[in-house]
Parts: C-alpha cells; structure tokens; sequence
C-alpha cells in the first residue's frame, strides 16, 4: 500500500515545518512525516525549508547566519495565519523528542544543494541514531555528493536521491549513487520508472502530490510513498480505491 506521507507536515492547513503541522498530520493519521533541516551558525540542525529565513518567519537573513538561540525568538506562524502567531522554529532535537513514540516513518530531508553544510550528515545522522529511529527514517537530498557521504556513514541506512530532473535509467542513477530510494517530482512518474524501480528494489516516492488524478496515478503505478500537504484527502482517497 502506498504510504502517505505528510509534506513539511500537513502543511495545507498549518505552517510549514512547525509541530501545529506535525501534530495535525499525526492525528489526520498520517503513515510519516517529511521535514527539512538546515544547520544554524552553531551547528544545530532546525526544520526550515528556505536557507532564508524571509518567506516563514518575520525576519530576515540566512539560516546559517543565526545562532539557534536567536533563530528560536522568530515567530514562523503569523505568516501563514494569525491563529499561528508566536509558533517557534523547530530543532530536530525536539522533532525527534516528539516523534519517538509515534508510528510515524521519518523523512528528513538535507537541504545541502545549495549551502554544501560542512558535517551536516554526520550531525544528523547521530541524532538519529541517539533517538534510535535509523531502522524507520530515508535520508533525501538533492544533492548527489551528500549521497556518497551518507553512506560512507553507515552503507545500511535509508537514502534517497531527490530529483526533478530527467535522466536516462533514473533509477540505476540513484542505485550507483548508493541511493536505496528515489524521490521524484510527480511530472517523472511513469509506468516504466515504476517498472524500473522495482527492478532495482529501490523504493520510488513522488512529490508533492495534493489532487485525487495525481493521487489515484500514483496508487495504480504501486508507488512506495507520496508526499502531500493534505494527506486527510489522501487517506480518504486511498481508503475508496
């Protein structure tokens, strides 16, 4: 069955990246949550998409230049609603704290393409293992180095390369990487990607997939995982299929 996974959570109806939209795709019973981590001026992995503060927050400056003390008095609700006024960037320590004791799967998301942060996989790696949740997370990125690095880490942990780009044989692409899972944008899905992956037996995910046609393509192609901002609607869907 192919699993849904909540996109920055349910990020539809709560801000992005914030535990409201973590707490809301938890009880709208969604199989995982997808997050994106950046690393502060102090090396303390948070869950932010932009390497901008500008666009979720009520400030401005790049992540990298904030310590996370600082990064911590930004409101990153007021943005999205007023009813979210005050709502604080996350650390993946408190994610993590929060999600250990749910049957959650974990999609952390390095967001290494565009600011190649020094150590990041090893940062967030540990603080996976620390939390012993490794055996239910994917590591995805953009970026095809941090791949390699990944698994020089620990060759056994779950890795995806993150891609909306056409290649010829995306999937050996990946797999040569030491990628053990494709993430796609949904514009790549096909019946022969789908065929190929599984070939591979590598797990093919797509994103970000809010509409019942996308939806119902990706149920009938038998793909691992969709990522969604709504994911009541892809529940709901999957369950009438």
């Amino acid at each position: 069955m192919t699993r849904i996974i909540a996109h920055r959570g349910a990020s539809k109806l709560a801000p992005e990246n914030t535990m409201p939209a973590f707490q809301l795709a938890y009880k709208m019973k969604a199989d995982g949550i997808e997050t994106d981590v950046q690393l502060t001026k102090d090396n303390i992995p948070v869950l932010i998409h932009d390497e901008h503060v500008k666009r979720t927050t009520n400030s401005t400056g790049c992540v990298k230049d904030y310590n996370y003390e600082e990064l911590r008095q930004l409101d990153t609700g007021s943005w999205f609603s007023a009813e979210f006024a005050g709502t604080s960037i996350l650390s993946l320590d408190e994610f993590l704290q929060w999600a250990i004791d749910k049957p959650l799967d974990l999609n952390i998301e390095l967001k290494n393409n565009k600011i190649d942060y020094q150590d990041m996989e090893c940062i967030v790696y540990e603080m996976l293992e620390h939390y012993h949740v490794l055996d239910r997370t994917t590591l995805s990125t953009f970026n095809p180095t941090s791949i390699k690095r990944l698994k020089s880490v620990n060759s056994n942990i779950g890795v995806a390369l993150l891609t909306s780009r056409k290649r010829k044989d995306l999937a050996g692409y990946a797999k040569g990487l030491g990628a053990n899972a494709l993430h796609i944008k949904y514009r790549l899905l096909s019946k022969s990607l789908a065929r190929r992956c599984k070939e591979e037996n590598m797990a093919l995910r797509v994103y970000t997939v809010n509409r019942y046609l996308p939806m119902f393509r990706c149920f009938r192609y038998g793909c691992d995982g969709i990522f969604t901002d709504v994911p009541n609607k892809a529940r709901l869907f999957r369950t009438i299929l």
